[in-house]
């Protein structure tokens, strides 16, 4: 039965994404209410990339759509995904962000067409363009909403940076991931080295980087780095009912806790607890604290088992 309505879900909001009007430019102001198709007069007349967007709720839903080549992403696509995450930080009425491909697949990276032609043009405009992609991926590291990648399919070179990017994966379980760059002569982009560094071993990260070879989305739990593996066709339906839980939650204190993750790789052991210290006491005297320690304190809850709480 739960299979059954994740796959509607799916449905429904691949109709939705495909309702969309299509806009020349993303309107922050829109954010409150629908927010309007992403798109560019370049990047239709290539390849047919473009960036729908969708709102259910407090989630915003960013649906990469491409599916006659595996949702391939290019330039202009980078550019209206980081001006729309951007955007959407300054408004608290988003509360959770969720990124998925279009069909049957995630996405296959870069357009290879599009790379073979940029070959014959100056290298300054290909350090353009991945700049444009670094500013996509810092982007949805600097949100201050939890952001949700939802793997079917591929996820191939720069498309299995993106989602290594965001801060939590659902995957079906029929998904594979793939840094297939060194298979066409290519290092790494969009942060796919530094994010499997992160995540894993060297020896784990130096074989995917080096043979190239596509990984299973159970490998890849068990590992750690994808955090729930779900039925084929449900990765969508799964985030988004993760990006409803977490949306209910507290929104200052969850972008703290995901800004003080991102910083800790940086920081020594005492830099990391100076900003720990700052963090906790900005939270403890700020009102979502006020008002959930007062909950918690309610008669209603005294009924309860105590729930842990942490030392202060």
């Amino acid at each position: 039965m739960r299979y059954t309505v994740l796959k509607q879900r799916k449905r429904e909001c691949n109709a939705r994404s495909q309702q969309l009007p299509v806009g020349p430019v993303f309107r922050a102001r829109a954010m409150t209410t629908a927010v309007p198709t992403i798109t560019s007069a370049s990047a239709t007349a290539t390849t047919g990339a473009r960036l729908k967007t969708h709102r259910e709720g407090p989630v915003l839903v960013l649906t990469l759509s491409n599916p006659a080549a595996r949702n391939a992403v290019n330039p202009a696509v980078y550019r209206a995904a980081a001006k729309a995450l951007r955007a959407t930080s300054g408004f608290r009425t988003v509360r959770a962000i969720v990124l998925c491909g279009e069909g049957e697949h995630f996405s296959g990276g870069g357009d290879l067409r599009r790379l073979a032609r940029q070959r014959k043009l100056p290298e300054a405009e290909q350090h353009g363009h991945l700049e444009a992609l670094n500013e996509w991926i810092m982007a949805i590291q600097e949100a201050p909403q939890p952001v949700i990648a939802a793997v079917e399919g591929a996820a191939v070179a720069g498309g299995f940076s993106l989602c290594l990017a965001c801060d939590l994966i659902v995957a079906a379980e029929d998904a594979r991931f793939a840094m297939s760059y060194v298979n066409l002569g290519l290092t790494p982009d969009g942060g796919g080295s530094d994010s499997l560094v992160r995540s894993l071993p060297p020896q784990a990260a130096l074989e995917m980087l080096l043979d190239g070879k596509p990984c299973s989305a159970r490998r890849l739990h068990d590992w750690g780095v994808v955090n729930k593996v779900v039925p084929r066709g449900s990765a969508c339906a799964t985030a988004l009912e993760w990006a409803q839980e977490l949306s209910r939650g507290p929104f200052e204190v969850q972008a703290r806790i995901k800004q003080l993750v991102h910083s800790a790789r940086g920081r020594s052991r005492r830099e990391q607890l100076d900003a720990e210290r700052e963090s906790s006491v900005a939270s403890l005297y700020g009102d979502e604290s006020g008002e959930r320690i007062k909950e918690f304190l309610s008669p209603r809850k005294k009924q309860q088992p105590p729930a842990e709480t942490p030392v202060r």
